[in-house]
């Protein structure tokens, strides 16, 4: 068996090409839907509206609307607020993105293509991380529903992650929770 380290970078590679071309068609198809839509409501096909699209499509997780905001000006494309939340309510309807609203108030918006996502949220700060367990994954793949087709799931789970625990067990603390014990 070939073990050298070129074989396991050729392995990324060929995956990277292979998530790039799926991006590739994923834009593609969202911008012939997003043609159609407005030709067929007389709607005009701005610059900004593609602009925002291709920035979304180029995003591999959820984001915000102020993370978006960043990401057009550093392609030196200045957007108003309003125009990107009407476009992300555009978007909204026609399926590219999903909102996900987390418990401390905080919208995040995730690309239609992002399936099966398994995020920790922590209480204290909102931290946000991505997970995998294949085999809930499987599971939930798995399940057949009653009258309901399923698009796409993400699944939360609340906690409080490791570096908050341990601010909340600060050295003081932690030699008085030896005493007692």
């Amino acid at each position: 068996r070939d073990r050298s380290p070129s074989r396991g970078l050729g392995d990324v590679y060929k995956r990277q090409l292979k998530h790039d071309s799926m991006v590739k068609a994923d834009t593609q198809r969202a911008y012939d839907i997003l043609n159609e839509f407005l030709v067929s409501t007389k709607r005009r096909r701005t610059p900004e509206r593609y602009a925002v699209l291709e920035a979304i499509c180029n995003m591999d997780n959820r984001f915000t609307i102020d993370h978006l905001d960043e990401v057009l000006t550093e392609k030196k494309f200045k957007v108003s607020r309003a125009t990107l939340y009407n476009c992300v309510n555009l978007f909204l309807k026609l399926g590219f993105i999903v909102r996900v609203h987390l418990q401390d108030g905080t919208t995040y918006y995730n690309t239609s293509t992002m399936q099966g996502a398994i995020l920790q949220i922590c209480r204290k700060c909102g931290r946000v991380t991505e997970q995998s367990y294949p085999q809930l994954t499987e599971m939930i793949e798995e399940l057949k529903f009653k009258r309901f087709h399923r698009d796409n799931y993400n699944l939360y789970i609340y906690g409080v992650c490791g570096a908050c625990h341990a601010r909340r067990l600060s050295p003081g603390k932690r030699k008085s929770a030896k005493k007692t014990s």
